[in-house]
């Protein structure tokens, strides 16, 4: 049987296991990546090319960086490329209708959510900010729509207590690789054939805004609590000690009520009041140094009860 002639298009490391598995795979032939061109990153601001950018150099691919897929030059190489099916995983541009036609078969996104459960930019984060129990991966046909393409597969994933969106980020890629293997392969073979989307409860998931990092510790602790989860590891919900920001990655709420101040310190293991209920802080981070559990962190700042957090 021919190998199934695959472009993929991808940027960050949620990508990488879904291209590692095309690449491993016998029947398929990962003729080209498209990828985010490389742009300035860290302290140095040097160009850094995309993760996807560097799995590609390893597999020995052909790369395209294009900042846009709208010119007609570049629609027309995609088309001559004669790929079977696009793969498309956070890719991070819009689909113009000439790139979606070219593939003989059709493109299929791999998104981060049950859909139609956050569609759009940051699922992952958005499923545990707003308390989900579980959420998952879909595989789509792609139209011109925000995610509203007609479904192939899903595979579930429960969130739990503690699961941040890093946790849940890397179960995910590695669940959505096979899946979009097999989705591949029951489109080709013609054993698979896309179900439309419910059009109940559509939710959608926006990019996530500087302003909503910052702890207001008049909410509800358990609300915070998927606050700072589904912001950890990055960008990070944070605070203010003393004009100095502290990221906090990790928390634990604790039930009860008193007549404390909001964001006042309760004892000396960093349990803060709330608007209701309070958190114990358990990872935290300061400017320029790396992540550490609670106690590490008080060993070198003293944040004593009746301290107020702001």
């Amino acid at each position: 049987m021919a190998k199934l002639r695959v472009i993929f298009m991808g940027t960050p490391d949620f990508a990488v296991p879904t291209l590692d598995a095309l690449c491993r795979a016998a029947d398929m032939d990962v003729i080209a990546v498209y990828t985010q061109p490389p742009r300035p990153a860290g302290r140095g601001r040097k160009h850094r090319p995309t993760a996807i950018h560097a799995a590609a150099l390893a597999h020995d691919i052909p790369i395209h960086t294009p900042t846009s897929l709208k010119a007609a030059e570049t629609q027309a190489g995609f088309a001559a490329l004669g790929a079977d099916a696009a793969v498309v995983v956070a890719y991070g541009l819009i689909l113009p209708a000439a790139i979606l036609r070219a593939p003989r078969l059709g493109c299929f996104n791999l998104h981060g959510s049950l859909l139609p459960r956050w569609r759009g930019a940051a699922p992952i984060q958005r499923a545990v900010m707003a308390g989900d129990r579980v959420t998952g991966v879909c595989v789509m046909a792609m139209d011109e729509g925000l995610d509203t393409g007609p479904e192939l597969l899903r595979a579930e994933q429960p969130i739990g207590r503690q699961d941040t969106a890093g946790d849940l980020h890397d179960r995910l890629a590695e669940i959505g690789a096979p899946l979009m293997l097999e989705a591949l392969r029951g489109v080709a073979g013609g054993q698979l054939t896309a179900q439309p989307q419910p059009e109940v409860g559509v939710t959608y998931a926006k990019k996530i805004e500087k302003a909503e990092a910052r702890i207001d510790w008049h909410g509800q602790a358990a609300e915070l609590d998927c606050l700072i989860r589904g912001l950890a590891p990055f960008p990070g919900a944070w605070c203010e000690w003393r004009g100095e920001r502290i990221k906090v990655l990790l928390a634990e709420p604790v039930p009860g009520d008193g007549d404390e101040l909001p964001g006042e310190v309760l004892d000396d293991n960093l349990l803060i009041a709330c608007g209701a209920g309070s958190l114990r802080l358990l990872k935290l981070q300061r400017p320029g140094k790396g992540v550490m559990p609670a106690a590490d962190f008080l060993r070198g700042t003293a944040i004593l009860p009746g301290a107020r957090l702001s």
